[in-house]
């Protein structure tokens, strides 16, 4: 579903404008039409910031299609088409695939910055496909893949354009096609980051490597990346090359979780204040919803957001006995959290086979079930191209009175994963669900011990990203409790192609 191009307001145009000509001294001219070939100096890096709700997916969304029509080609990780000494192109990039899969649910094909370090290896034969999609071969004839898939794979691409996508609609595995990967050695021509709050100095420093052009877009008010004692790759770019936008959009305006949002902007205001917000926007709008318990059945999917660990710890406890879980054993449907990668160096192509399908770390998964072969799970990775999985897991679920974690399946090397019915708000950056609770006694004992960060209360910095991480409906949870759950655990609302990831010895 494309975004509808809806006229910018004064603000937008005026960042569309600055961006527009900073391409254009890149010989990437919107205003007049013309591209030039690339002459190895870019436009460098702008930020376009702006809270929630004022536009810059929008903006985002808006620059790449106008790109995209005077001839710029996208790239994706997955496949990037013949390199031509004229050829510009453009790649849209967020920090997780769940941030991607939102750019991509409005249009934009987005990829993660992760995947975009590195180049896939094809398999000749269905490389011939995606040239023949991309329009820079003819329909080819493929052994074992009739007439019928190949028509599957070109409407598919013709409605959303990925590559990977396509293939899978044909009937192919990510494994058919994609023999390996590559880091990436050569660099490309202009980047879009959307969550660009999320990036460390680290990622920025590789994104620079490979973007001559590079454009980030995110919120200053949320939290900083972990370890950067609360700065944001926005405070080092130069105060001529950041870009505003102020205004809230009118597609957002009249909407009570964006209105709650900017309210932590007043530096008067307190909790018990705050609260009393929460309260008369749930009277009048039921997008917000006052909870006395934390919803077991909402767990399932979308995680309840607190700050302190232990109440993280506490509520997955309370969950799993809630939902009768066995203390041994997981049970299909029960929600996860990567927690990063467990390979030995020598391992290095294993991993990025695992990132490459969604897997990495804070990535929300589901699991369906055990693998055939000891320690391995059957997951789906909500947001990923190819959501279905079958990997080598190490599962932890902590305990609140252990400080060793109870593991259910592990094997020897492999993705490693956290139970993900209750997330930190630090993790749940760059996500969005439908619905979302956020535990408000946490957010009172973060008031309650009078932290700041970057001059601003950390209550207040928390509360804006978990209650922004709501596409529709917030609940605000007032109580340390749950409520029972009406319905089992099961996986029936997770259908995707299976796509099975195998760990073989090297």
């Amino acid at each position: 579903m494309a975004l509808p191009a809806l006229p910018l307001s004064a603000e937008q145009a005026d960042a569309y404008g600055r961006i527009g000509a900073a391409l254009a001294a890149a010989g990437v001219d919107l205003a007049a039409g013309a591209l030039a070939a690339p002459a190895g100096k870019g436009a460098g890096v702008l930020a376009v910031m702006g809270k929630a709700g004022s536009g810059k997916t929008m903006l985002l969304a808006r620059l790449a299609r106008d790109l995209v029509a005077l001839g710029v080609e996208t790239v994706a990780a997955e496949w990037e088409g013949r390199r031509r000494r004229d050829r510009r192109t453009l790649a849209i990039l967020a920090p997780t695939n769940k941030a991607a899969s939102v750019l991509r649910l409005h249009g934009v094909p987005a990829t993660t910055i992760h995947r975009i370090l590195y180049t896939p290896i094809y398999d000749p034969q269905y490389e011939r496909i995606a040239e023949w999609l991309a329009g820079q071969g003819r329909r080819p004839a493929v052994e074992g893949l009739t007439e019928a898939a190949l028509d599957r794979a070109r409407a598919f691409y013709d409605q959303i354009p990925s590559i990977p996508g396509a293939l899978a609609a044909a009937g192919l595995r990510g494994s058919d096609f994609i023999k390996g990967w590559k880091r990436r050695e050569e660099p490309l021509d202009i980047g879009f980051v959307d969550e660009a709050s999320m990036l460390d100095d680290r990622a920025m420093a590789d994104l620079e490597a490979i973007f001559p052009s590079l454009v980030l877009f995110g919120d200053p008010a949320q939290l900083a990346p972990v370890g950067q004692s609360g700065t944001m790759v926005f405070d080092a770019i130069p105060e001529g090359r950041r870009l505003t936008l102020a205004r809230i959009h009118r597609q957002a305006e009249g909407n009570p979780i964006l209105d709650l949002a900017h309210a932590l902007a007043d530096p008067a205001l307190t909790f018990e204040d705050f609260e009393d917000r929460v309260a008369a926007a749930a009277a009048g709008d039921g997008r917000v919803v006052i909870a006395r318990r934390v919803s077991a059945d909402l767990m399932a999917r979308s995680p309840a957001l607190v700050w302190r660990n232990l109440t993280r710890v506490r509520l997955i406890q309370a969950f799993r006995a809630a939902q009768g879980c066995p203390a041994d054993a997981l049970v299909p449907g029960e929600p996860l959290i990567c927690d990063g990668i467990e390979l030995p160096l020598r391992h290095r192509r294993k991993r990025i086979d695992l990132e490459a399908r969604g897997l990495i770390k804070g990535a929300q998964a589901i699991y369906l079930g055990p693998g055939r072969a000891p320690g391995f799970s059957r997951l789906f990775v909500p947001g990923a191209e190819q959501p279905q999985v079958a990997a080598a897991s190490i599962i932890k679920i902590e305990q609140a009175e252990s400080e060793e974690p109870f593991i259910p399946y592990a094997a020897r090397m492999g993705a490693a994963f956290l139970h993900g019915a209750a997330v930190t708000i630090h993790k749940a950056q760059g996500s969005q669900w439908e619905e979302v609770q956020v535990f408000a006694p946490d957010l009172f004992a973060a008031a309650a011990s009078g932290r700041e960060e970057a001059g601003m209360p950390l209550w207040k910095r928390l509360a804006y990203v978990a209650i922004t991480r709501a596409q529709h409906r917030l609940h605000w949870v007032t109580r340390a409790a749950l409520a029972r759950p009406t319905r089992p655990l099961d996986t029936a609302d997770l259908t995707a192609p299976a796509a099975a990831l195998e760990l073989a010895p090297e």
